[in-house]
């Protein structure tokens, strides 16, 4: 201070003025308050403090692993954040633009400006952008100036039933379960373990401790036959234990695309453990004597639980249901068609939690969706889980039996229709053969017209020949059947089936001994026959081409068996009665035949070959000619090593003639006869209702020169007979006629004519029509004829009448 009054007095004296010396000492004392206080700021630690914060300390103090915390200060700067904001958002991005929808941030917004004005703000469920989390916000003014602001951030985190669960199962409370007999194991949605009791791990690996953390599920257990389940390692020589599935709840709000995400607890009760119920809580496999006992009975009986799913069933439940294969599965409402499964779900549901009450419903199994079933429904208690008892018939022996009725009936009614048709067509293919003999006895071989007239007659004999086929469907053609044996027919054939068969196909005949005589037509038999064998060439032969192979080998076999009464009885064949027969068995090595094509093969006009290659009557008219000499047929595959069809084989049961074995007398082509040697002359009465037929076989008859009246039906040829003005020597007569058919008429004119012969024409079989008009002294000629036949045949009864 000395100093500075010295400085100032020494100015005064050398400057000489007063001015000049205030003036110097103005300024030196301004720069030592200047030095002073920069001195004492430099050295108060409060005042640096204040100038530059020290956030290191304020970040460990907000430090929060569940909460997001930030300062930020008027310029909406961050400040300073936690390591929870910093991981969850970013550390320099402030609260206002983080990333949130936009309600969310201009939430965020307005809480700010909040805050500053009022000093505090919150928000609730602000929602990211993502849409997958959702947060809780506070924020609050603070510093000495109220220069900053303090967010908080927390997440909202719902509740799960399963939170911790994996802990306290591996831990102490899992270590008491499995003291208890109960082992549980906690499973993700795709059944891989998460954790699991003790007990568990040691039943299932040997040691408690061994981690069975990331594996299957279902590989540490293992079912018996009967469904029961034990522990892989124990297998049965262990305990059957109880699964009890327990979907843990999804947490509310979780999306519909997340609900099948949630875990599963997997809880298997010893079969010792009670836990209150009359089954004592190890569901099925503590009574194996119930199990055992339902097994061994006949009807289809299953049983669910009070959630409707299937707890046992026994084989006939299975068999009934066509689920032996595949086995059950969870819910009654799988096995019936769709329209039926809320009706099926709805019923079990009702049965489970009401009454102890029982009924029925109808149904259609998914499996065959043509025959409804009736299944049994009855609400049972006392069985622990068991809540419903489902029962069902075993149907499989009826539905068989009742598809065979079905199939018969259809064949009767088609072979009725087809024997129809052949009728109405034979009486028109009469008139174009009988046109076509009148034709040709006016032409001889050379003339223009003979050539084209012989082509007509022959299209007329094949279209002849379809008839017949339709009529040995029917069973309604005219057969000749003797006492023969069966091996005795195949030989007479067996050189032209070689011819038939060709180079490609290996013909082998194969016959039992001791075969019992059959009764049949042997040309009729040879017929079933070569169809059969014709058809297995040709299926082998489109297998083979399917199949892109040129130089193919088929191989055909024919075989005869004998198959006894109680043999018959075994195969359980209802529409077959229990007799011995003779079968023949035509076997190939084709593709075998389509399930779908099984019930139809022997329907008439159905054929599986390109159009113009077949006429779908070679099955049919064996079908008929079997069944009209009292025999079966029946087709099936015949299965390969690996399963696949390798063929089909046609089976024909001929039952065995009981009686003399006489030798086979067959019958001689007759000779040619002139037309002098037809007539032995004589007054016929033509009675026949188609005017074409009854023109020609009038033409026929007065040229082989007998005297000839016609009838246009029954009725006007009765008329003729009770004139009496004509003593006729024999009535040609048609069988089906409106008004008074030929039977009928015959029968009439029998009362007043006892003795004279008749001679039916007719479309239908001799051997039905014998069966149906019981007349003396009748004789038969099946239509189509020729000019020459009713001629021959009319010569021949008129000769025998005479004889006698």
């Amino acid at each position: 201070m000395g100093a500075f009054f010295l400085s100032v007095g020494l100015i005064w004296v050398l400057g000489g003025t007063s001015v000049t010396a205030l003036a110097y000492g103005g300024a030196l004392l301004t720069l030592l308050l200047t030095i002073l206080l920069a001195a004492r700021l430099r050295s108060t630690p409060e005042a640096d403090g204040a100038a530059v914060p020290d956030w290191s300390v304020t970040s460990a103090a907000i430090e929060n692993r569940r909460r997001a915390v930030a300062v930020t200060d008027r310029a909406n700067r961050v400040t300073c954040a936690n390591t929870t904001y910093d991981s969850w958002f970013a550390a320099d991005c402030a609260p206002t633009e983080l990333p949130f929808d936009d309600a969310a941030r201009q939430t965020l917004i307005d809480a700010s400006r909040a805050a500053w004005r009022d000093g505090s703000a919150d928000a609730e469920a602000l929602a990211s952008v993502t849409g997958d989390r959702r947060y809780r916000m506070s924020v609050e003014r603070a510093g000495r100036g109220e220069d900053y602001l303090v967010w908080r951030f927390s997440e909202i985190v719902q509740e799960r039933n399963y939170d911790g669960m994996a802990d306290r199962i591996a831990g102490p409370v899992g270590e008491l379960m499995s003291r208890a007999g109960v082992e549980v194991a906690l499973v993700d949605p795709e059944g891989i373990v998460l954790s699991v009791t003790p007990g568990l791990a040691e039943r299932s690996s040997g040691q408690a401790a061994t981690s069975l953390i990331g594996q299957e599920f279902v590989q540490l257990l293992r079912s018996d036959d009967r469904d029961r389940i034990f522990f892989a390692r124990e297998g049965q020589q262990g305990t059957p234990q109880t699964l009890v599935h327990v979907p843990l709840e999804a947490p509310r709000g979780t999306k519909p695309s997340d609900a099948n995400k949630v875990l599963s607890m997997m809880l298997l009760v010893d079969s010792g453990v009670g836990i209150g119920g009359g089954w004592d809580g190890s569901g099925k496999a503590a009574i194996p004597q119930l199990e055992a006992l339902l097994s061994a009975l006949p009807l289809g009986l299953a049983l669910t639980d009070r959630d409707g799913r299937f707890q046992f069933a026994n084989k006939a439940f299975l068999r009934a249901v066509e689920r032996e294969d595949s086995g059950l599965p969870q819910f009654p409402s799988d096995l019936v068609v769709r329209e039926d499964k809320a009706a099926m779900a709805d019923t079990v549901r009702r049965f489970a939690k009401g009454a102890t009450v029982s009924g029925d419903m109808a149904v259609r199994l998914a499996g065959d969706k043509e025959e409804p079933v009736s299944i049994g429904l009855a609400g049972v208690r006392g069985l622990g889980d068991a809540a419903v008892l489902l029962s069902i018939t075993d149907s499989t022996e009826e539905k068989r039996l009742r598809r065979q009725v079905a199939q018969a009936t259809k064949m009767q009614a088609v072979g009725q229709l087809a024997g129809g048709v052949a009728h109405d067509f034979n009486n028109v293919l009469t008139a174009i053969i009988g046109y076509c003999d009148l034709m040709l006895l006016r032409h001889t071989p050379g003339d223009s017209d003979y050539d084209d007239i012989q082509q007509i007659k022959a299209n007329s004999n094949r279209a002849a020949s379809l008839t017949r086929q339709l009529l040995a469907f029917s069973r309604q053609q005219t057969l000749r059947p003797v006492v023969l044996q069966l091996p005795d027919v195949v030989s007479e054939v067996s050189q032209l089936l070689k011819r038939l068969m060709g180079d490609k196909v290996e013909f082998s005949v194969r016959h039992d001994r001791e075969l019992g005589p059959v009764r049949a037509d042997p040309q009729q038999l040879e017929q079933v026959i070569i169809n059969l064998a014709v058809n297995a060439r040709d299926a082998m032969q489109a297998h083979a081409t399917k199949s892109g192979k040129v130089d193919w080998k088929g191989r055909l076999t024919l075989a005869t068996r004998r198959v006894l009464a109680r043999d018959v009885r075994k195969m359980g064949i209802d529409i077959m009665p229990a007799n011995d027969y003779t079968v023949l068995i035509v076997q190939d090595t084709g593709g075998g035949i389509p399930a779908e094509h099984l019930n139809k093969i022997f329907e008439p006009f159905f054929t599986t070959k390109e159009q113009g290659k077949g006429t779908g009557l070679g099955l049919s008219t064996v079908y008929g000619i079997v069944k009209q000499s009292n025999g079966f047929i029946f087709a099936d595959n015949v299965r390969g090593p690996d399963g696949a069809p390798a063929g089909a084989r046609f089976t024909v049961y001929l039952p065995v003639h009981k009686g003399a074995m006489p030798a086979i007398q067959r019958k001689e082509e007759p000779e040619e006869t002139t037309a002098s040697e037809w007539s032995v002359g004589g007054k016929l009465l033509l009675v026949e209702d188609e005017d074409m037929v009854r023109a020609v076989a009038e033409r026929a008859l007065v040229r082989a020169g007998y005297t000839i009246t016609t009838a246009a039906d029954g009725e006007e040829g009765l008329a003729h007979i009770a004139n009496g003005k004509i003593e006729f020597d024999l009535i040609v007569s048609d069988v089906v006629m409106p008004a008074m058919d030929g039977p009928a008429m015959a029968r009439a004119i029998r009362r007043v004519k006892p003795k004279i012969p008749i001679l039916f024409m007719s479309g239908y079989a001799e051997e039905q029509l014998r069966n149906d008009i019981d007349i003396d002294n009748m004789h038969f000629i099946p239509k189509p004829f020729s000019v020459q036949q009713i001629s021959a045949k009319v010569a021949e009864v008129l000769a025998e009448q005479r004889k006698d």
